[in-house]
């Protein structure tokens, strides 16, 4: 999420990660069991071993970060970048969107909806709107437990005592509540008549939904549920076309809430394996949905499945019986340089004049952790393309000026004696926060698009010079963990912006929004996890490799499924090729800094590393030029040119010939500042053949 001012693959080096073996990936703990089954694909992959301890020790402390939890159990790390921050931050909680359905905090309990989507041309819309309210008779909430995918939420009394708790988890789609001592809910159905029957569960029709509520026998009366300690009474929606199986399954599991989600990964050469096991309090197998993402392409054999479908912003989600979710992405390895062997001796030529020009106009490196990032990262880009094209003398300069920034910016305690280009520890926000922020990253914005940007130039320039390890790493090694901890830890929470079950991650620190949480540029999110594998490649970490070839590949399905080649049939009001902001509630064609069609697309692309050939995995390159033609109507002297003309290289040689005479003449103006035209030009040739 950012509210911008200014503009803005191989698989070689790929460590260890066919055979990966050893314990599960650390995931949350919790009470009550899953039921884990052997995984298909990949094996477990080993977490990766970092004393978080140490770093956070390391480096200079301060309160700079500027948010502030307002519903949160003592102890627990500010729960940012989550689809749920919206319940945790602000003055006022905010809906979320759990799905398949939304839920939000009310004044004495809470209320769940199923949300229906609409399109109108530039958005698809589904905003939270209450089918069934609970008055538990509270007067505050805060959460109590929260891990990358479930969240449990507190109900206190006017004295600070617990009235019971709230469990949700994404892709449940159980709202449960369990009570902590003798409470009477009432439930108040929109526009219609209340639940009735109760065998195996109780059910109202809200919209021409069916609802079920499972309770224990007898708790139901009229509009009451009477709880006694410990027992729980359950919410769901039936999904449209429910098999005849799907109501037994529903009621079956209802009556156990979900306490977790334990997330474990694996990698090989071609497939990045997610599974997720909910967790329940007792044991019980539960049910889960598959969104768009975890049915494309090649997927596990799975049971359980095709029970029915709820319509969602991102598309159908199939509803499944079972508590273990497997799902694969085709695997994207990182990769830092580019393919250039085949490139003619003419284009070399031009490619390297272009460099020299490129290399003596580097400005003065800028001081806030995007755009001084991005520079960064745009210097070792060209520093690894001279070299590779035997012109190691042109980019030595660069190198030496690149390495010398980037020794300033992971100096431990560099913030103890100036006040920029240096990072911090904030304790009360368990987060790793630069000294000069940007986009709101002090609110923990955007910490994956920054600190990605300086683990790529970090990961690029180390991998040719390994004396640049030793002195980045306790940095370096931080703010990948900022990031994409794979384990939670006193310091650091487990995966700070990644979803695994949405497949991408959120870019709002607080989600101070009704719709959710949202992220914008899910390009540079990949980007991120290519820079994070490259770090991890130069610095020996494989087991670091492989989480971030799990987290880019996974990313990188995701971004083609609801970003740059989504499946928009379900939404014919809506006009256009791209989605340019994905939400937990609808999903925009629009960004946070600019109107124009070349942002709409473009800030999917930015900023084109030598991994971004994900774009076009498995897309009819006529999707391709139509988006582009969308983004540039007027020719590529936009802002963005550059990437739309890298983008549509990607649809075939002609297109990839075209582009090279477009990206030779094009304007100083349209070429990003995190871009050089010596580089636009070695993409198109690598990747357009």
């Amino acid at each position: 999420m950012r509210a911008r001012a200014a503009w803005v693959g191989a698989a070689a080096g790929l460590l260890l990660l066919a055979g990966c073996t050893g314990a599960p990936s650390a995931g949350p703990t919790g009470t009550g069991t899953g039921t884990a089954t052997p995984v298909p694909g990949p094996p477990d992959a080993p977490a990766a071993t970092v004393d978080e301890a140490a770093l956070v020790a390391g480096v200079q402390h301060a309160s700079i970060a500027t948010v502030h939890p307002a519903r949160l159990a003592p102890g627990l790390a500010p729960p940012s970048n989550r689809w749920y921050s919206g319940l945790v931050f602000g003055a006022t909680p905010q809906p979320v969107f759990p799905m398949p359905q939304s839920f939000a905090l009310t004044a004495t309990g809470f209320d769940v909806g199923l949300p229906h989507p609409t399109a109108q041309p530039a958005v698809i819309a589904a905003p939270h709107v209450p089918a069934v309210t609970v008055d538990a008779g509270a007067a505050s909430a805060e959460v109590t437990a929260a891990d990358p995918v479930a969240v449990t939420v507190a109900l206190l009394d006017g004295s600070g005592g617990t009235v019971g708790h709230v469990a949700l988890a994404e892709g449940s789609p159980f709202v449960s509540f369990t009570a902590d001592r003798a409470t009477t809910l009432a439930v108040t159905v929109t526009g219609g008549a209340g639940f009735q029957g109760g065998t195996p569960a109780a059910t109202a029709t809200i919209d021409g939904t069916t609802w079920g509520l499972v309770a224990p026998a007898g708790a139901l009366a009229g509009d009451r549920v009477r709880l006694a300690p410990g027992q729980t009474a359950t919410w769901y929606p039936l999904p449209d076309g429910a098999a005849p199986a799907a109501a037994d399954a529903l009621a079956a599991a209802a009556g156990d809430p979900v306490t977790g989600v334990d997330v474990r990964y694996g990698v090989d050469k071609d497939v990045a394996r997610t599974t997720l096991v909910y967790r329940t309090a007792h044991g019980t197998p539960s049910a889960y949905v598959l969104a768009p993402h975890q049915r494309a392409g090649r997927q596990p054999a799975r049971t359980g499945c095709g029970l029915g479908t709820y319509h969602s912003v991102l598309g159908d989600l199939q509803l499944c019986a079972g508590s273990q979710l497997d799902a694969f992405a085709q695997t994207v390895p990182p990769a830092g340089s580019l393919d250039l062997a085949h490139v003619d001796d003419a284009r070399r030529t031009a490619i390297v004049t272009q460099l020299r020009a490129d290399v003596a106009a580097t400005p003065d490196f800028p001081a806030d952790t995007y755009f001084g990032g991005k520079a960064l990262y745009r210097a070792a880009t060209l520093v690894v393309l001279g070299e590779q094209l035997g012109a190691s003398d042109v980019v030595a300069p660069l190198r030496a000026r690149t390495e010398q920034a980037l020794r300033t910016w992971t100096e431990p305690q560099g913030c103890a004696s100036r006040a920029a280009q240096c990072f911090v520890y904030d304790e009360a926000a368990r987060s790793v926060v630069g000294r000069t922020p940007s986009f709101g990253s002090d609110q923990l914005n955007d910490h994956h698009f920054h600190y990605g940007y300086f683990l790529a130039a970090a990961g690029l320039l180390a991998a040719r010079d390994h004396a640049l390890v030793g002195p980045l790493r306790p940095v370096m090694d931080l703010l990948g963990q900022d990031i994409a901890a794979a384990s939670a830890t006193p310091q650091l929470p487990q995966l700070r912006v990644f979803d695994p079950w949405a497949g991408h991650s959120w870019a709002s620190g607080t989600a101070p929004f009704a719709d959710g949480n949202n992220q914008e540029s899910v390009s540079e999110a990949v980007n991120a996890w290519n820079g994070l594998g490259l770090w991890a490649q130069a610095s020996g970490q494989p087991a670091l490799v492989t989480e971030a070839t799990w987290l880019a590949s996974t990313e990188a399905a995701a971004g083609r499924a609801y970003w740059t080649a989504p499946d928009l049939s379900a939404f014919p009001g809506f006009a256009h090729h791209v989605t340019s902001i994905v939400w937990g509630g609808k999903r925009d064609y629009a960004t946070w800094f600019s109107p124009a069609p070349s942002a709409m697309l473009g800030i999917e692309l930015i900023p084109m590393n030598p991994a971004s050939g994900w774009l076009a995995a498995g897309v009819d390159p006529a999707r391709i030029t139509a988006a582009v033609d969308e983004a540039a109507s007027g020719g590529y002297g936009v802002p963005f040119g550059d990437y739309l003309l890298a983008y549509r290289a990607l649809a075939g040689h002609d297109e990839a010939a075209a582009a090279w005479q477009q990206a030779v003449a094009l304007p100083d103006s349209a070429i990003d500042n995190g871009d050089s035209r010596a580089y636009l030009l070695a993409w198109i040739v690598a990747h357009g053949g």
